[in-house]
């Protein structure tokens, strides 16, 4: 088995990248387009796949090409795609666009994502890992689905990155919140569920279930609320040139820290450094480091 698994939406990406973001009924040259696989928590088990960590994930693709891409992608990132079922239909896709600053909008067409049930859950898969990290769906009845997972948990820790679900409110999440060992939001989103001030909304997610929890604010680092109190770190410099998937490197980085044992500052340093290295490049996957590159910066950094 493997000891981190993913669930959540999977998608297929298409960049495009714009001098600055299109107002209404303005037209607005694309200078270049990049493609590649995306859904928030498939962005984090790809990233962590190739820091070495022993991956799966549970999700649908379609019949079509991006299927297949999608599938090959993770496994070239050495992540288990035993568990991704293809689906007769499209494949979700996500057009971003970007512009010069590195901002962004996006645009979800869910395709087959919609259609996931709990029964494409190996409960046995899940409850084998050390880990389970869950993302959102657009969809109401395949987040209905996702709201089940931790029935299946057994003795295995799960992540939860709600992202845009955020705006549903606590009481809507609170079956994952209540359950969740590590909770991922950006600042916006923890301010939706509790609060302007992102120290106290923190605070107050912390003592709903007892969760660690990891707020990310840019390139001002993050704020990690978990028993031993708020702890802010800061982050690293970065040329940045698109922040799509940067929360989900973060991620990726964090978990990685958690695996290895690391306190939770440390592994929100960890988080830092791999987003820096992803807003560097186009896309969300495209700047993730190698176990290398990140083997270096722990030697240096946290030893």
């Amino acid at each position: 088995m493997v000891d981190v698994v993913g669930v959540g939406a999977l998608n297929w990406d298409r960049v495009l990248n714009v001098d600055r973001l299109a107002g209404s009924g303005e037209e607005i040259i694309v200078k270049d387009v990049m493609e590649e696989a995306g859904g928030s928590a498939a962005n984090t088990i790809a990233g962590l796949g190739r820091l070495g960590v022993s991956c799966g994930f549970i999700g649908r693709v379609g019949s079509d090409e991006a299927g297949s891409k999608i599938i090959d992608a993770f496994k070239a990132d050495s992540v288990d795609t035993s568990r991704v079922i293809r689906s007769v239909g499209r494949s979700g896709t996500v057009y971003s666009f970007v512009d010069d600053s590195g901002e962004r909008t996006m645009y979800v067409d869910p395709g087959v994502n919609d259609a996931f049930q709990i029964s494409d859950v190996d409960p046995a898969y899940l409850s084998s890992a050390r880990m389970v990290h869950v993302s959102s769906f657009a969809g109401a009845s395949a987040f209905s689905a996702v709201k089940r997972i931790p029935e299946f948990l057994g003795d295995s820790a799960l992540s939860f990155s709600p992202g845009f679900l955020s705006a549903r409110g606590i009481d809507s999440l609170r079956p994952l919140i209540d359950r969740c060992s590590i909770l991922f939001l950006n600042e916006k989103e923890a301010q939706a569920l509790a609060g302007r001030d992102v120290n106290r909304a923190a605070e107050k997610l912390h003592k709903l279930g007892g969760a660690t929890v990891a707020v990310t604010l840019g390139e001002k680092g993050a704020v990690v609320c978990g028993p031993e109190g708020v702890e802010r770190t800061p982050g690293f410099k970065a040329i940045v040139v698109d922040t799509t998937g940067a929360g989900d490197a973060f991620s990726a980085g964090f978990l990685y820290g958690r695996l290895k044992g690391y306190d939770s500052v440390a592994c929100a340093k960890v988080g830092n450094f791999v987003a820096s290295l992803c807003v560097q490049r186009m896309g969300a996957r495209s700047g993730i480091p190698a176990a290398s590159e990140l083997g270096a910066f722990v030697e240096k950094n946290l030893s």
